[in-house]
């Protein structure tokens, strides 16, 4: 059996994809005399559209693959070659998204990358694409596999498309089968139902499902017994079997294969663009998402159900795939860490005579020495979802922290020099102006904290708890406009294939969310000359500021009471708190003059009746930053993600 398995634009190029380098080694297991092939088209497609737009840039195709989701830019490109028509409801994007549709079409996106130029490259790859659709099937084809395999997730579904329908018409034969995010649910029922040259959409897990098709397609047919299969019975008509109840246990997780990347990405233009990394699992679902769902998230459709691979397994993985290719920078891609992992794993990693620079995802309560250990583990970034610092709205998300742990967890990064990845949002129904009007005009006083890279209005997303639940506030709801511009199909239809979808705004208006933007924009430009920490000697602590907004370099602190409180405020305390133990400590009660002047210099961050410092640890710590995942060249500064409308 000769099996294909794509991935194409826009999945992200600056590392191998996981599901595919998963099923590829579960394949071989299962099947060892087969044949199987692991195509990057997106790759290819780097090397196709640099060849012909020489203009063409690292930061353009970062711009479809992600920054672009929530208006769905990516996949309307590859609409025409889907519908085989290069003017594809142009008119239609122009009205909703072209210039014209924007308060500042002059804007600078990025390096000089303005609305209208941004625009004018939509334009001429919406006409051309298909020719790379077309050149990526053929050459498929001319392999004459039996069986060919796409992953879809985000904006990798209209170009998986428009590549199986020439596929199919070249190669009838050929079995074509779906997978990933992009097919959970209802969105894999609704792709097998649309397009009939889709043979079969795998749902939930893939390792569950693909070695039962495979057995169905060689051997003696019984896919009705495939968990989550869609197929067609006799008579055509689409059959969709139930998702499995039991998720993969952590010992099936195979180590994945990814040789065919590193030997395309070597000899790529992408090469020049940027570092690869390599990308690995240690554990699945969410163990907070689990107790509580964060309102907002739709992730972990297929299963919530936490599961993390044993230590010693995780290591000889991670061992395993940094000898064979040579890199260090490894992107971990769990929903969140297991906390088990801070008294084996990490420990480990630590021990072991290995340069790592990880990234991981971690819930935002850590404290420092829970950071430090991470720290010493080789994780040089981390994304811990602090997403607000307003107590109220993190509240209303179900996050389980506040707006000072939230700021305390950014200050403890910054003093061991993590890199911290995380946006703001905001929109959720029963918020206010107050509960961002309060936290903008403290930004200043973080600015030496890493900022966050971009400002979102909540999108409601399928499996969240706002879309599964309209009683927390959105009431109606409806496809995102995108899926309307991209796709030939009824209301319905599109309302059961999309991810994304517009309702009613809620929480602030536009007029704080552009104050928002523009504080969070101000704290991006002073960031790089903005410092605030200390250090400690015998005569007590030393701190030192260049934040642009408070105009002193040099404090010290010496009273008991000062350097008493200095320690207290470490954690989120209330003032009465700070009063008691003022009292029991020192007979001293009246400390407003010395938190009033702490709040003159920016040492203090309020929110919800509690206050914590914000100065960081004098560790060198920008000397020790490593930017994980950047372009070979510098930019300027992060450019904030696009607000989803």
């Amino acid at each position: 059996m000769h099996i294909v398995l794509a991935n194409v634009p826009w999945s992200p190029i600056g590392f191998p994809s996981l599901a595919l380098g998963l099923l590829k080694s579960l394949t071989l297991k299962e099947f060892p005399d087969a044949q199987v092939d692991v195509v990057y088209g997106n790759l290819d497609f780097v090397d196709w559209i640099t060849s012909r737009r020489p203009d063409f840039k690292y930061e353009d195709y970062r711009y479809y693959d992600l920054e672009s989701c929530y208006i769905g830019t990516g996949d309307w490109v590859f609409s025409s070659a889907l519908y085989h028509d290069p003017k594809w409801k142009v008119p239609e994007f122009l009205e909703k998204f072209g210039p014209q549709a924007t308060s500042d079409p002059g804007q600078d996106l990025a390096h000089g990358t303005t609305v209208e130029s941004r625009t004018q490259t939509t334009l001429w790859l919406h006409e051309h694409v298909e020719e790379f659709t077309d050149e990526l099937a053929e050459r498929i084809a001319a392999g004459e596999p039996d069986v060919v395999g796409f992953t879809t997730t985000f904006q990798t579904l209209t170009a998986s498309l428009a590549v199986a329908r020439r596929l199919k018409e070249l190669s009838p034969r050929t079995v074509t089968v779906f997978g990933g995010a992009n097919c959970e649910g209802p969105m894999g029922e609704a792709l097998h139902r649309n397009f009939g040259f889709i043979d079969y959409v795998v749902r939930g897990e893939g390792e569950l499902a693909w070695p039962g098709l495979l057995r169905s397609l060689r051997e003696e047919p019984a896919f009705e017994a495939v968990p989550g299969l869609c197929w067609r019975d006799e008579s055509g008509t689409s059959v969709f079997n139930a998702v499995s109840t039991k998720p993969l246990p952590p010992a099936a997780m195979v180590l994945p294969h990814y040789d065919e990347y590193f030997e395309q990405f070597s000899k790529s233009h992408a090469r020049f663009w940027l570092e690869p990394r390599l990308v690995l699992e240690s554990s699945r679902g969410c163990w907070w998402g689990e107790k509580h769902h964060c309102t907002f998230c739709g992730l972990n459709g297929a299963s919530m159900m936490f599961r993390s691979k044993r230590p010693d397994q995780f290591i000889d993985d991670l061992v395993s795939l940094v000898k064979r290719h040579r890199i260090l920078d490894v992107m971990i891609v769990d929903n969140i860490l297991d906390m088990a992992y801070l008294d084996s794993l990490l420990p480990h990693l630590a021990e072991a005579d290995i340069d790592l620079r990880l990234m991981y995802e971690i819930k935002a309560n850590l404290r420092y020495e829970q950071l430090e250990i991470i720290s010493k583990g080789g994780v040089v970034c981390i994304q811990p979802g602090v997403e607000s610092l307003s107590s109220k709205v993190l509240k209303l998300m179900d996050k389980g922290v506040s707006g000072c742990l939230n700021v305390r967890m950014l200050r403890d990064a910054e003093s061991l020099g993590l890199t911290v990845i995380w946006a703001y949002l905001y929109g959720f129904p029963g918020e206010t102006d107050e509960d961002y009007a309060k936290i903008i005009e403290q930004f200043p006083k973080l600015h030496h904290l890493g900022p966050a890279g971009g400002d979102d209005r909540l999108a409601v997303q399928r499996f969240a708890p706002y879309f599964e639940n309209p009683s927390l506030g959105f009431q109606e709801r409806w496809a995102a406009t995108q899926y309307e511009l991209t796709y030939d199909l009824p209301e319905k239809e599109l309302f059961d294939i999309a991810y994304i979808f517009d309702a009613t705004h809620q929480g602030i208006g536009n007029d704080m969310a552009w104050k928002l933007r523009a504080g969070l924009d101000e704290w991006r430009n002073q960031h790089w000359r903005s410092q605030l920490s200390y250090f400690e000697t015998d005569e007590g602590i030393t701190l030192t500021n260049t934040r642009p907004g408070f105009d002193w370099d040099v404090v010290q602190l010496t009273t008991d009471a000062e350097l008493a409180l200095f320690q207290l405020l470490d954690q989120p305390r209330t003032l009465q708190y700070l009063e008691r133990e003022c009292s029991k400590r020192f007979g001293q009660t009246d400390i407003g003059a010395v938190i009033d002047r702490w709040m003159e210099l920016g040492l203090i961050f309020t929110d919800d009746g509690r206050m914590i410092h914000v100065v960081t640890k004098d560790r060198n710590q920008r000397f020790m930053q490593i930017q994980v995942g950047q372009g070979l060249r510098a930019s300027d500064r992060p450019s904030p993600a696009p607000v989803a409308v």
